[in-house]
């Protein structure tokens, strides 16, 4: 937006994680899914103060478009916006969107979502897709050889259940699996845990990478013919069971109805039944192949740039209509 259309850009969040560090303007909103009744309440109370925060935000800052991204402070953010008739837009990454877009959704000026089935949650909704570094579409096809690579990622803080079942059945998948490697990204806190048990099974380190993070994601899927990953990345889905809405899940059926993926529910995953999954495909290269042209059909490349030319021409709107 700043580049392309020199416009000033202000972020609002909360006081969690990273925002902290990256955002301009913060404020104070928690969650109202899956949390419990003493914090529902506390959101509750502290919903009406966050919007006039929002509101004071607004007015002092005086945005030709506010962009709502589904986040805890997306929310109140909207609410001031489309309270005090600033245009907006929503993006929407998931299938079923959080209950901020889908408050604010039939409101918003226009929309940019990731699925054809999300579009009805909004008024003037696109699909654009998600953005996603142009490196990681400049990845060639894979050309399936005799030594398969298994990817393992699940973004910077790993995930418990890769981290706690892949050791267990390592070293028989390395057995089924002829020439098999695997690159095992565990998140900081978990690497050392990780890597002990891996030590512990006795099985043979030398095709197995043990990684607390992975920066060149581009080059990793390039060298992947499987990736184990959360719903919303690329080949091998693994919904987590906690998220807000489910809408993990929801993702990764539609990336399963596209013929890029298959889904294993984390409420009903084995050692066994992962070992049998993840054997079956990494010894099926005719499956590999349907998958992955599967998979790189559901991309959409330039989605950052849509998304920018909805922003800028809902902006453009309304200066007009002034």
């Amino acid at each position: 937006m700043r580049d392309a259309h020199g416009a000033e850009v202000r972020f609002v969040g909360t006081a969690r994680g990273l925002e902290t560090k990256l955002v301009l303007e913060l404020i104070r909103v928690g969650q109202l899914k899956n949390v419990s009744l003493a914090t529902q309440l506390r959101t509750v109370a502290d919903l009406p103060l966050g919007v006039l925060r929002c509101v004071e935000l607004v007015r002092s800052f005086r945005p030709g478009v506010v962009v709502g991204v589904g986040g805890y402070a997306s929310g109140p953010a909207m609410m001031a916006a489309i309270l005090l008739r600033v245009p907006t837009v929503a993006y929407e990454p998931n299938a079923a969107p959080g209950l901020a877009n889908r408050l604010v959704g039939k409101y918003v000026g226009a929309a940019a979502v990731n699925f054809p089935e999300t579009a009805r949650y909004f008024r003037n909704a696109v699909v654009t897709g998600v953005p996603v570094r142009e490196a990681i579409f400049a990845v060639p096809d894979k050309v399936l050889g005799t030594q398969p690579r298994l990817l393992i990622t699940a973004g910077s803080n790993g995930a418990k259940i890769f981290n706690e079942t892949m050791p267990v059945i390592a070293a028989r998948l390395l057995e089924h699996v002829l020439g098999l490697t695997i690159v095992h990204q565990t998140g900081e806190k978990a690497l050392s845990a990780t890597t002990e048990a891996y030590t512990n099974t006795g099985v043979d380190l030398s095709r197995i990478e043990v990684t607390a993070f992975l920066s060149n994601m581009p080059e990793q899927y390039s060298a992947a013919d499987l990736v184990l990953a959360r719903a919303g990345s690329t080949v091998a889905e693994l919904p987590l069971p906690t998220a807000a809405d489910d809408h993990q899940r929801k993702n990764a059926q539609l990336v399963v109805m596209g013929g890029g993926a298959e889904m294993l529910l984390q409420a009903e995953l084995t050692p066994e039944i992962l070992l049998e999954r993840l054997t079956v495909l990494l010894t099926n290269r005719e499956l590999l192949r349907t998958m992955s042209a599967a998979a790189r059909a559901m991309g959409k490349p330039g989605a950052l740039e849509r998304i920018g030319e909805i922003v800028a021409k809902t902006a453009s709107r309304a200066r007009r209509k002034r």
